[in-house]
């Protein structure tokens, strides 16, 4: 017996939908249009009844859908509320870190010994400096011919193909790419000039179907993972690619396949697209051009920013202190 929610009908009501130009509102015209032709919804039951009935079944799925956005905007302020909690922890850890400075007195041996390690360090950058940029370059160029630059594979992802440009996999007859929240598919008909009509695809959570009227399933089996149907739609693009696109239910790791019989690809393998500065919230974006900072220093041998800080500290200290002998300091 179906239901309200009943989920059998999405995708001959998801290709309804994709024939009509004009949206939602040609949508509903054209049922209201069936039923009017078809049936007698309209003139069958006494006056105002049919009238009724559709107000009652707007109102109940109105209800739900508000219902859901509700759900769906608590979510999303639990998961904004987690993550400047976890900002927040990280952000009072490195100030903890940054803020301490300890002075240690040095023995006169020790003083000696360390200023050796100093001068030897020294030599060895001053050496090194000294090197023509062409010989790095030649020397990383010998690296990547004999294969050093890249990560020994582990046992496990031995066999395991790389993954294409777009982080999915290019197989026979379709090809896949995804980022952390959503899939796309695009799959080639295998016969020219089709129409909407002529294309079967069916949605469920764990499943997924895909074919022509008259022909074998292009795709039909078991989904790697649970997709959102309400989120997932396709479109036929210039008559010949079914285009498919579907939204994670868990939008925080990446699918090693999109058919459960599918090849397995390497998701250590997976390159995210770098999020620009200017995409960043203030706070994430202060931290991340910090770490930008600091590595630029330490690439040149200059003080990070924390160890300019922990100088400063120092300064102000000895300032304070006149009175003592800080000529054997060290900062840890």
């Amino acid at each position: 017996m179906a239901t309200a929610d009943d989920e059998r009908f999405d995708g001959m009501l998801l290709g309804m939908a994709q024939q009509h130009d004009g949206g939602v509102q040609q949508l509903i015209d054209t049922f209201f249009s069936f039923l009017r032709r078809k049936t007698d919804f309209f003139t069958g039951a006494e006056k105002g009844r049919a009238q009724q009935l559709v107000m009652d079944n707007f109102k109940k799925h109105q209800q739900k859908a508000l219902e859901v956005q509700k759900k769906k905007q608590e979510e999303s302020e639990r998961a904004k509320k987690a993550k400047e909690e976890k900002k927040r922890k990280e952000a009072e850890k490195m100030m903890s870190e940054s803020d301490t400075a300890q002075i240690k007195e040095l023995t006169d041996e020790e003083a000696e010994q360390l200023q050796k390690e100093l001068d030897s360090k020294k030599m060895k950058k001053e050496d090194a400096n000294s090197q023509p940029p062409t010989v790095k370059k030649e020397e990383k160029k010998a690296d990547k011919k004999d294969g050093s630059d890249e990560e020994e594979e582990d046992e496990d992802d031995k066999g395991k193909l790389k993954p294409n440009a777009g982080n999915g996999c290019d197989l026979e007859n379709y090809s896949w790419t995804q980022t952390l929240q959503e899939l796309d598919v695009r799959i080639p008909s295998p016969i020219p000039r089709i129409k909407s009509r002529d294309v079967i695809v069916e949605f469920t959570k764990r499943t997924l179907k895909v074919g022509l009227k008259g022909h074998p399933p292009i795709i039909d089996g078991e989904l790697c993972k649970e997709i959102k149907i309400e989120e997932s739609f396709w479109t036929l693009q210039d008559n010949k690619i079914i285009a498919l696109n579907m939204e994670k239910v868990n939008q925080m790791e990446w699918w090693n396949r999109l058919m459960a019989t599918d090849p397995e690809i390497n998701t250590k393998k997976v390159q995210p697209e770098n999020s620009k500065l200017s995409d960043l919230d203030g706070e994430t974006r202060g931290m991340v051009e910090k770490m930008m900072y600091d590595q630029r220093q330490k690439q040149m041998g200059l003080p990070t920013s924390d160890d300019q800080k922990k100088q400063e500290l120092l300064n102000k200290f000895m300032a304070q202190h006149p009175e003592m002998d800080f000529s054997k300091a060290q900062i840890n």
